[in-house]
């Protein structure tokens, strides 16, 4: 059953044309809801996912911009904004692990990269989207961490794993921030799910690895996250749910 009261509400998804930020996307689509679809250079993609939603019931615009750039997420956020007149829930989907590099090995500039790709804009996102969520008397942030937030990740994904702690750290303090705005911040922490960005840093061995260690005995899906999203995303499912990191991971890492 999908939630009902998704219908109309206006999202900013940044990621949205591939992976895990597609499906959510397609998901709240199938809600009937009012989706921002943002992409870096993935135009194509990105409206292959605004057409779905399209299809589905909901509404769609398109949003291009590198999160990874200082002032895009703050101009992603008043574009959703302008194009749905006001703004109900933010997803901070975007972040990459880049590559792979042990410590002794990376630069400073390499660091630089990685924190602003998955540090910075999930903080300016949430800062942007504060004062209209403030403005119309609530709002709802879903934050996106990751399973090596908790475990250090894999070989090489250091800084990657330490920018999804800080996700997760900063979810947690935000949402007692926000409380008293009726503003609810979560984070979904997937674990090893097939996604194009796994493809393109994961070696196959290391996923081969971590497959034993699954207890489901198998890799997830970008499909397998949206439940929870959209558990998330819905008042009337999670409205006393705030502060919280949850684990889709098939059993990987347990509380």
């Amino acid at each position: 059953m999908l939630p009902s009261d998704l219908k109309d509400k206006a999202c900013l998804v940044t990621g949205s044309s591939r992976g895990i930020g597609a499906a959510v996307a397609r998901g709240l689509g199938a809600c009937g809801a009012q989706v921002a679809v943002h992409y870096n250079t993935a135009k194509a993609e990105a409206e292959k996912v605004a057409a779905d939603i399209a299809r589905a019931g909901g509404k769609a615009i398109l949003l291009q911009g590198d999160v990874g750039q200082l002032g895009t997420v703050e101009r992603l956020v008043a574009e959703t904004i302008r194009g749905f007149g006001r703004l109900d829930i933010l997803i901070n989907n975007a972040g990459d692990v880049i590559a792979r590099h042990p410590v002794a090995a990376t630069t400073d500039e390499f660091f630089d990269r990685q924190v602003a790709v998955n540090v910075r804009p999930v903080f300016a996102a949430c800062r942007a989207a504060i004062p209209q969520f403030r403005a119309r008397g609530g709002g709802t942030i879903v934050n996106v961490s990751s399973v090596a937030a908790r475990t250090g990740g894999g070989g090489g994904s250091s800084l990657y794993a330490s920018s999804k702690a800080f996700v997760s750290t900063f979810t947690r303090a935000l949402a007692k921030e926000l409380a008293p705005d009726r503003i609810r911040v979560n984070a979904v922490s997937p674990g090893v799910i097939d996604t194009p960005m796994q493809d393109r840093t994961t070696p196959p061995e290391q996923i081969k690895a971590a497959l034993a260690q699954i207890p489901l005995r198998r890799v997830g899906t970008a499909e397998d996250c949206v439940g929870t999203f959209l558990y998330l995303c819905s008042e009337q499912a999670s409205g006393y749910v705030t502060g919280q990191v949850v684990e889709v991971n098939g059993g990987l890492v347990m509380p």
